[in-house]
């Protein structure tokens, strides 16, 4: 298909996002799209700075290593307030400052130059199309999701080490409880069904969640790439920069929100039932 500048492109259409993200090269059937791509610059610059940080180390920080620092004891006490436990943040620290800083660097990414801009020019069904070789991660609904989903996977693996495969199990399907209030009358057994059931509301509320997660950090984002498009097509000088502004805000609010969000049903996870602690409390 050939590829060329069209001088009649409209302002409206450089204004179009696409909702998603477009292949810009094909490893034998597997497309790479423009958000892969920024994904890949995300991961190489960590890994740079991990190369960095792992050079000349010192017993006194400087430099590079104090800003590293700087960021590292920040959020492990963000995460402390939120766990309010010092062991339960810096277990789930890794996994948490990782979403984070992924996620804040994916964000802001969407506001360098040239990202969501500099392309190539198709012409798809007759129209003229921007195919920008550069496009936020997390403005991809794919990406968002993978995050979200490994995220609640994760804590489901952490609940089953921490609390008991058992326990974490009969948050959801609380049959243990039903079984053990047969000997305690009738009042207990209806609590112990409506315990049931609600269980097994929490069990579309782990989809709900995986869910919600997923698609506020890409409505954000999608809508900040969105209308940073339409400022640019009204008028390229002076007029995006608050709102260029304004998306580095959003970014760092959703990349906190997130990781504020994963930490939360961390510590849930990790937590041991309230009927397992009745029980117990009657049986004692």
């Amino acid at each position: 298909m050939a590829k060329r500048i069209d001088n009649s492109l409209t302002p409206s259409l450089l204004a179009m996002v696409p909702l998603a993200a477009e292949p810009i090269f094909h490893v034998g059937n597997f497309p790479v799209t423009n958000s892969m791509i920024n994904a890949w610059i995300a991961t190489g610059f960590f890994v740079l700075v991990a190369i960095v940080a792992a050079r000349r180390k010192t017993l006194v920080p400087r430099g590079v290593h104090n800003v590293i620092e700087m960021v590292i004891e920040t959020l492990l006490a963000q995460a402390e307030k939120v766990t309010g436990s010092r062991e339960k943040a810096k277990a789930f620290f890794p996994l948490v400052a990782t979403i984070f800083l992924f996620v804040l660097v994916s964000n802001w990414m969407g506001q360098l130059p040239g990202t969501g801009s500099f392309g190539i020019y198709e012409l798809v069904h007759g129209e003229v199309e921007l195919v920008p070789l550069l496009r936020p991660a997390t403005s991809d609904l794919n990406m968002t999701l993978a995050i979200a989903g490994l995220s609640i996977l994760y804590t489901h693996l952490t609940g089953l080490l921490s609390v008991g495969p058992i326990a974490h199990i009969s948050k959801f399907f609380n049959l243990r409880g039903v079984f053990l209030s047969l000997k305690k009358g009738p009042m207990a057994i209806m609590v112990a069904c409506i315990e049931f059931f609600v269980g097994l509301i929490e069990v579309v509320g782990e989809f709900a969640k995986t869910l919600s997660l997923a698609l506020r950090l890409f409505g954000n984002i999608f809508a900040g790439e969105v209308l940073i498009g339409v400022m640019m097509g009204l008028f390229s000088f002076i007029l995006p920069i608050p709102f260029i502004f304004l998306e580095v805000l959003v970014g760092i609010i959703q990349a906190t929100v997130f990781a504020m969000l994963v930490l939360a049903f961390l510590v849930m996870a990790t937590t041991k039932p309230t009927h397992d602690t009745e029980h117990a409390g009657v049986a004692s």
